[in-house]
């Protein structure tokens, strides 16, 4: 249960529901103590007055008796009707105040979970597969929820009807009582046994059931690469393989569950049998009546389903325990990145780097060394490098994905790390390598950089990004659904409607991570004609590996190996005949329509 405490917090957050739950539980049990009563009187009463009925075999009394006898029966049995519908009314009562508890309590904790997450760095979703992260907010959600719910309603109702019960039981005979409930250490004995059996079993299938989860969310998000490599049947063979595993581990604990209900009929028949036998004695020496061996047996049958469902709830509380663990592995983690201050203060847009590396912490790979500039406000910088020289690692520092390894970062002349979080990233208008758009319209998507946005600002930034003509082009314009990831664009679209949802942010500084290399150039011109004109007092730090024509950059840094080996003016730089000017070489046949300025 020590997992479980995490959910205490809920439970007190809705207390009065909890405890109102609780009352009706009793409630309702205590009418339902009251039929076996009701029932010992009735056949009491017809025992005590049947001889006396046959006695008056052939006299005008009996007609007499036989009437009353069967109106004072008749009135026992309304009686009974009576306290089973109350019962019934406050049973209805217990599940609309515990149940619909628990289901409140599943909704925060998803949502819990979910905000969770999204403060969690960069470095834990590398970490973690998406379908494992998925099966914690939804299936052990669930379970945990049916602890709340079910199990913990049906175990209230264990203890307060056992407690009502055996009361009752003791109140007729305590001798018979005791005879009634020898099962019962053999039932606490089972119980703890299995239980340690289920709670181990249980874990192992979530962990399992994640990792179909996992293998399912990667098929489907890469289906294109496996129909292009022709190998849907290796994927099926093994996914069917981790299913069988899944089938074969639920398989043991199904069967472990199967023991508890034969064990429980198995005990709840010899508490019966022993009544029976006990009870004759008993009544044979006149210490109670034949109506309460009836009212015994019905206790004891009472006591069956409650008794019975300690097996269920035990596997309940066990699943719960489990998925429990799960969720608390990742909701104990403390994200890496923290907002230090509430305080809202506008951004320049200068930006300086002092002495800055950087190793991921995921990897231990170093991609920084010593990185050193200074931007101004409004000045373009350009990132050139080949892969993996650390360009993108910059513009994930700059928005806080991480935290550097040493050295400093300061916008405006303040540390990053004391912005306030949500408006430094506010303030800039990121473009990362790896576009993502979300399964929704295209205008949608572009409107994502500002909520606020009008349809004609919408429409506006789309021409900016030279991306309007294609959107209208689309089936349904700016209403066309873009699938998953925008699976139904083309990558050059992408990259621009992803430009476009930078630009209607209104950003005090621009990260652009090549952003622009699945574009042609008549494309390219417009948009870096666009950002030059309309967005020149931005801060701008394009990332590429392509050396731009359009765009006067106030310095241009060359990355080599996480360490800056070239730094300049592109004048500056091609005097220097370095790699930037090989570069330049290399490109310009491409370049030769577009002549520096």
């Amino acid at each position: 249960m020590k997992h479980l405490a995490y959910v205490n917090q809920y439970i007190w957050r809705y207390k009065w529901r909890f405890l109102l739950g609780m009352l009706f539980v009793v409630v309702s049990n205590y009418f339902r103590v009251l039929q076996p009563r009701i029932i010992r009187n009735a056949l009491d009463l017809v025992v005590d007055n049947i001889s006396t009925y046959q006695a008056t075999e052939g006299f005008a009394i009996q007609p007499d008796l036989y009437e009353k006898l069967a109106t004072t029966l008749m009135y026992f049995g309304l009686l009974v009707l009576a306290l089973a519908l109350l019962m019934g009314v406050f049973m209805f009562f217990m599940r609309q105040t515990i149940i619909v508890m628990s289901r409140l309590i599943e909704f925060d904790m998803r949502n819990d979970i979910f905000a969770h997450y999204e403060k969690l760095s960069a470095a834990f979703y590398k970490k973690n597969n998406t379908g494992d992260l998925m099966a914690r907010v939804s299936e052990d959600v669930s379970k945990v929820r049916m602890y709340l719910g079910p199990a913990m309603m049906y175990a209230i109702n264990l203890v307060s009807l056992f407690t009502l019960v055996i009361y009752s039981m003791i109140s007729v005979s305590p001798t018979l009582t005791i005879y009634a409930l020898i099962p019962l250490p053999i039932l606490s004995i089972s119980i703890y046994y299995v239980s340690n059996i289920i709670n181990k079993k249980s874990e192992k299938i979530q962990a399992q059931l994640s990792t179909l989860n996992s293998t399912s969310q990667e098929v489907f998000s890469g289906i294109r690469v496996i129909k292009s490599y022709v190998q849907e049947n290796q994927m099926s063979k093994y996914f069917s393989e981790q299913s069988e595993v899944y089938k074969s581990k639920s398989m043991h604990l199904v069967k472990t569950e199967a023991m508890f209900h034969p064990l429980m009929m198995l005990l709840i028949g010899a508490s019966t049998i022993i009544v029976i036998y006990f009870g004759g004695i008993q009544v044979a020496k006149g210490n109670i009546t034949p109506g309460n061996i009836a009212e015994f047996i019905i206790y004891v049958n009472m006591l069956t389903w409650p008794v019975t469902a300690i097996g269920w709830v035990a596997s309940l509380v066990q699943r719960a325990a489990a998925s429990q663990k799960r969720i608390n592995e990742f909701l104990l983690q403390e994200p890496d990145i923290l907002n230090p201050t509430d305080e809202i203060i506008p951004f320049k847009g200068k930006i300086e780097f002092k002495k800055v590396s950087f190793t991921y912490p995921d990897t231990g790979i170093q991609a920084l060394k010593n990185i050193s500039f200074v931007l101004e406000p409004g000045e373009k910088m350009a990132l050139i490098g080949r892969t993996g020289t650390g360009k993108t690692t910059i513009a994930d520092l700059l928005v806080r994905m991480y935290d550097v390894t040493s050295g400093q970062i300061l916008i405006d002349d303040k540390d990053i790390k004391e912005h306030n979080l949500w408006e430094l990233r506010k303030n800039f208008g990121y473009v990362p390598q790896d576009v993502f758009l979300f399964s929704a319209t295209v205008g949608e998507n572009i409107a994502f950089g500002r909520k606020d946005a009008h349809q004609e600002e919408i429409e506006s930034y789309a021409k900016h990004a030279a991306v309007y003509e294609d959107i209208k082009s689309l089936s349904d314009g700016f209403e066309t659904i873009v699938g998953e990831r925008g699976v139904t664009l083309s990558g050059g679209q992408k990259q621009r409607v992803s430009i476009a949802r930078a630009f209607i942010k209104h950003p005090q500084m621009l990260l652009l991570d090549d952003c622009l290399s699945a574009v042609d150039n008549n494309t390219e011109q417009k948009i870096l004609g666009f950002l030059e004109k309309n967005l020149g007092d931005k801060t701008t730090i394009i990332i590429t590996h392509r050396i731009y024509s359009l765009l006067d950059f106030d310095k241009i840094i060359v990355l080599h190996e996480g360490e800056v080996s070239e730094e300049g003016t592109h004048a500056e730089l091609l005097e220097k005949q370095g790699y930037y000017s090989d570069l330049y070489e290399q490109q310009k046949p491409e370049e030769s329509s577009l002549p520096f300025q």
